[in-house]
């Protein structure tokens, strides 16, 4: 007969935390990448209080971001290296 077993809750709730962290990491290094742009683009034209502001409150929610999900992202890269040694 076959059987079916229930998914590891562990290993859905470090899937779920796998997927989240993939998307934070993409929109910090998408909002980097915003500020960066816009900073270039001032400096080459006129580098003003809007210019410089904008580069400012991207680097802050990039980090924001990025900070915790790189952090998160390597432990759930930690998690799953530790549980493929054990034979999980």
């Amino acid at each position: 007969m076959l059987r079916v077993t229930a998914p590891d809750p562990v290993k859905v709730r470090r899937a779920t935390i796998a997927k989240w962290t993939k998307l934070a990491n993409r929109a910090g290094y998408l909002i980097y990448g915003i500020g960066m742009l816009v900073f270039f683009v001032g400096f080459a034209t006129s580098f003003n209080g809007a210019v410089a502001a904008t580069v400012i409150a991207s680097l802050i929610v990039g980090s924001i971001l990025l900070a915790p999900a790189i952090v998160l992202g390597y432990a759930v890269k930690a998690a799953d290296r530790h549980d493929r040694e054990l034979g999980l």
